[in-house]
């Protein structure tokens, strides 16, 4: 019995000192983050450190979980499968007031309601965003896609198979959402902009 217990301490003592000398999977988690700083794929993370996802996903939960509890300057933020260590919104103004960041360009009102329609009638064609939107959105999309906001996401079973588009997860993190399920209902209104031509009519 008592030898035992003397290999059961070793075997214990021989994990702690391992645990040390490779870290816990939540630090490992966090370094990575905090290097990467840009959003990084779930699965990205599982293979660079040797885990499983599901390892990987538990410990990300778990950070998440103690960040806000503490209310720590930074945040998990969870974008579909990717995740981002960032600052926490409610220390925003001290960021601010110290860094003085340039202020990011903003969406023109056309770039602005062309995304809105793809993002809430998703997958869309460019035909159909100008069917709904009533103008010319060749720029817009073209815009929208070079920022990473929309991207190519098939092909409509119709005539000329024309290109389908949806959202990104670049989008989900520009907006601050984590899914596509906390967007807002649809807005009714729509107006026509300087920055895109009315659209022709099209022929049936």
């Amino acid at each position: 019995m008592g030898r035992d217990q003397g290999e059961a301490g070793l075997n214990e003592a021989r994990s702690a000192e391992t645990a040390q000398e490779s870290g816990t999977l939540k630090g490992r988690l966090e370094a990575v983050l905090f290097v990467a700083g840009e959003p990084v794929l779930v699965d990205d993370l599982a293979k660079a450190l040797n885990e499983t996802r599901f390892k990987v996903q538990m410990a990300l939960s778990a950070l998440k979980e103690e960040y806000d509890a503490n209310q720590r300057g930074f945040c998990l933020r969870l974008f579909g499968e990717h995740v981002q260590l960032t600052t926490r919104p409610l220390y925003a103004a001290d960021v601010v007031h110290l860094l003085q960041p340039v202020q990011k360009q903003t969406l023109s009102q056309a770039i602005m309601e062309t995304l809105a329609v793809v993002a809430y009638r998703q997958p869309v064609t460019k035909a159909e965003i100008e069917a709904i939107r009533g103008v010319k959105c060749d720029y817009s999309v073209q815009s929208l896609t070079q920022k990473g906001l929309i991207v190519e996401v098939g092909r409509k079973d119709a005539l000329g198979k024309p290109i389908l588009y949806g959202t990104t997860d670049t989008f989900l993190q520009r907006f601050g959402i984590e899914s596509l399920e906390e967007l807002p209902p649809m807005p009714e209104t729509r107006s026509e902009s300087e920055d895109d031509e009315p659209a022709q009519e099209l022929m049936v």
